[in-house]
């Protein structure tokens, strides 16, 4: 398998994107192809450009901004970096895509190069959410900020999909993010949604409140990919205020101190199970090749933890799986229901 990482994107590229290549390929059964400036890639790697084995470069002239429009990056052609990846999928070069750079020019070009699986209408980023029991699977996380019920229907057939076959789920429990579990609550997309699931081929458990995404009670949540990207923000900042504060309490007190350094085992264990970079990356779902979205602030260890959900997903053939689940699921619509709007 070979896996093409955007070496330019993100905030910390390509310093941070070099060291977890190397950790890839020396771990995982897969060649990492980086993407990008070829001399500052092979000065990185420290060797000259004849260097080959696990680690392969290709160069790649341009970057595509982290403040650049999803148009503008459309408009390029391919004179960037995470372009040149997205084609490697598309030729058949490269099994999957990583990258941590601008994530809307990144959907965009992944959308129009390598196109929607068939009867799905709009891609979905799928987060994983850590909770007590494990991990629940959250889609859309932003790709997508208006939609239709037709849309969250898919969500939830790929999010069934994934979660059977990569986290290797028997009925993954599939809810709708909502305002109340009340089947009548929510604003009208969710109450359209919500009886196309119910007679959806899933295991529909209704709704799930915003205070219930830890209990570990879903598998799979479901939500317009405004709400999703709301929900991944919150869920990052208030983690990331709870381990500031704990930090700043233990700076303050030799008690607290005393008491953390006896904690420090589960306080390790904690702060490692709710921390976004032991999560890597967000498979973009729908599309026609394997893509992982990562977080532009990744450090090497979530660039590793990204290139490890591609190599997952290439491993249990995630995209022919999707494509069957879709298939199945168009062909059990009755004549009134609506699976994609492409007609």
């Amino acid at each position: 398998m070979r896996i093409a990482v955007d070496a330019m994107g993100g905030d910390y590229a390509p310093e941070e994107i070099v060291p977890a290549a190397v950790t890839a390929a020396q771990t995982l059964d897969a060649e990492i192809c980086l993407v990008g400036d070829e001399a500052q890639l092979n000065g990185l790697l420290g060797r000259g450009p004849e260097g080959a084995g696990r680690v392969t470069v290709r160069h790649s002239d341009g970057v595509i901004g982290m403040e650049e429009s999803p148009r503008a990056a459309l408009q390029r052609g391919r004179s960037s970096s995470v372009a040149d990846c997205i084609e490697m999928v598309k030729q058949g070069e490269a099994q999957a895509v990583v990258s941590a750079g601008n994530s809307g020019a990144f959907v965009a070009l992944a959308t129009t190069r390598l196109r929607n699986i068939a009867d799905i209408s709009r891609p979905a980023i799928a987060i994983f959410i850590p909770t007590k029991t494990g991990k629940a699977i959250l889609l859309d996380a932003g790709a997508n900020a208006d939609c239709k019920p037709e849309y969250l229907l898919q969500f939830a057939a790929m999010g069934t999909c994934y979660a059977e076959h990569v986290f290797g789920l028997q009925q993954p429990r599939v809810a709708i993010l909502n305002i109340g579990k009340e089947a009548g609550k929510g604003n009208s997309l969710v109450q359209a949604t919500y009886p196309l699931l119910e007679e959806a081929p899933i295991n529909f458990v209704g709704h799930i409140e915003g205070n219930g995404i830890f209990d570990g009670d879903v598998d799979v949540i479901v939500a317009d990919g405004f709400v999703g990207n709301v929900v991944l923000k919150v869920l990052e900042g208030t983690i990331q205020a709870i381990l500031d504060i704990f930090n700043a309490q233990i700076l303050n007190s030799k008690l607290v101190r005393l008491g953390a350094l006896l904690m420090k085992p589960a306080f390790r264990h904690l702060q490692a199970h709710y921390n976004w970079a032991e999560y890597g990356g967000a498979l973009l779902l729908g599309v026609n090749g394997v893509c992982v979205v990562s977080h532009g602030r990744s450090d090497r260890q979530a660039i590793y933890r990204a290139i490890e959900v591609a190599a997952e997903a290439v491993e249990h053939d995630i995209i022919e799986q999707m494509r069957q689940s879709v298939r199945q699921l168009a062909e059990l619509q009755t004549p009134g229901q609506v699976l994609s709007d492409s007609q």
